[in-house]
């Protein structure tokens, strides 16, 4: 009887408590239609582990640039990259070979006619063959971003939940008759059900911003991670973060851990 009372009055405290640490879902406002004008360059460093005794690094450039129409706004973002891939058996020289990894544009704005109902932000990526197995990818994305109207323990910033979902095809040169070791074609849903909060004037913790859950539409199976990243700014215009991702459902094969930092420059 005194742990049934003692349940009680902890499920009591805790109720009472809870609207100071979580914002109730009546209390966002979407604010995905507000855009920044700032221009970014950031610098990224990947160290990736598929759990088969094979690592990856990657050094990525990524760039946004806001974009403009009359009284449409938007952004654009350019990613290219260099990657290395070895194993324990390789030699040691092969991590610091690179060669060409992935090149995309991607794309996303304010719809004003068609999905206005939905209040987000519409866009679209496209993955170019070099560094993608020779494939080409594109696909739609639809993002949000809602932001609380009341503080919390907790710190919440935002919620920034975006769907994507890619579609690969080959070039006429680069089938599986050309080339029979090419992978599987791209089919894959991708969610990033972004969270931020706010541990300091100047640093934030953020979960799912840079690796996102992946369904494979074509065979099955789910990739989803725990990814965090601490952001800190330096400056007005300098920001560096940190962060990790691993696996915790892997039915569709990504990478089993990975870690990566980036600096970037706002102006």
């Amino acid at each position: 009887m005194k742990l049934f009372l003692f349940f009680l009055f902890t499920l009591f405290v805790s109720a009472s408590h809870a609207e100071e640490l979580f914002v109730p879902l009546s209390q966002f406002d979407n604010d995905s239609q507000r855009l920044t004008n700032n221009k970014v360059l950031e610098f990224w460093g990947y160290h990736n582990y598929d759990n088969n005794d094979n690592y990856q690094n990657v050094l990525k450039l990524r760039y946004y640039n806001p974009l403009e129409a009359g009284d449409w706004q938007g952004r654009i973002r350019l990613d290219t990259s260099y990657a290395s891939s070895y194993n324990s058996i390789s030699s040691a020289n092969n991590a610091g070979q690179y060669s060409a990894g992935n090149t995309m544009v991607t794309i996303w704005g304010q719809d004003k006619t068609f999905l206005k109902p939905l209040g987000a932000l519409v866009g679209g990526r496209v993955i170019f063959p070099f560094g993608n197995n020779g494939q080409w990818a594109v696909g739609p994305q639809l993002n949000w971003s809602f932001v609380p109207t009341v503080n919390s323990l907790l710190g919440l910033t935002d919620f920034s939940p975006l769907i994507r979902y890619m579609y690969g095809f080959d070039t006429k040169n680069n089938s599986l008759v050309v080339n029979p070791t090419q992978p599987a074609l791209m089919r894959s849903l991708q969610l990033y059900p972004t969270v931020g909060f706010q541990l300091s004037p100047n640093t934030m913790l953020r979960f799912w911003d840079e690796n996102g859950a992946v369904y494979n539409s074509a065979g099955g199976g789910w990739f989803v991670p725990i990814d965090a990243m601490v952001t800190h700014r330096l400056t007005k215009n300098w920001v560096f973060a940190i962060g990790g991702s691993k696996q915790v459902v892997q039915t569709y094969r990504q990478y089993d851990w990975s870690t990566y930092a980036k600096i970037s420059y706002n102006f």
